[in-house]
């Protein structure tokens, strides 16, 4: 696919195909997120790959915060991806201070840059994508055992698309855009 059809194509998927997605697949999208812009080429973010369906179903179960439309997407999805960022180091010169006022919004910055590349890679390989911010955290770190210096920063469902869903109405340029 070129780059724009890649942009404009990509759309949250919610209805997933029984065709389970390989850990080479993840491996070959991770491969490229991986050349992520971050602060300062700290490349922060990790990736949780799970596979395995009852763990999924576990995280699905006890990590969604009873949000029945989260818990209903990763148990469709055959694979899950769960995005940490490393922290304390975004944002942060080497003594512990904050570089810009932003603080440490820059952490969250680059687990989005990271998660668009991730997701914009898996569409391009022809697989869909859904990203979930409502979650608990702390139910999905012990059940993944992540360390307490990483934060969870997204859900990401992963898998073959069921059904396109459609474009949803974007803004006009003009609505978004100054230029002086």
């Amino acid at each position: 696919m070129e780059f724009t059809e890649v942009i404009s194509n990509r759309r949250s998927i919610r209805k997933y195909s029984d065709k389970p997605v390989t850990k080479e697949e993840i491996e070959q999208i991770i491969e490229l997120t991986r050349f992520s812009p971050s602060w300062k080429n700290t490349q922060t973010s990790r990736f949780y790959v799970i596979l395995n369906p009852e763990l999924k179903n576990q995280i699905a179960e006890q990590g969604t915060c009873d949000f029945s439309k989260n818990k209903l997407n990763i148990q469709s999805a055959p694979a899950l991806v769960v995005q940490t960022t490393v922290n304390g180091i975004s944002g942060y010169e080497k003594d512990g201070s904050f570089t810009t006022s932003k603080g440490t919004h820059w952490q969250s910055f680059d687990a989005g840059i990271a998660c668009q590349t991730f997701c914009l890679t898996a569409c391009d390989m022809g697989l869909g994508t859904l990203i979930m911010g409502i979650f608990d955290e702390e139910k999905i770190r012990k059940i993944l055992n992540i360390p307490e210096s990483e934060s969870i920063s997204a859900l990401i469902a992963v898998g073959y698309a069921e059904e396109k869903p459609e474009m949803p109405r974007r803004k006009a340029v003009n609505d978004i855009m100054q230029i002086f």
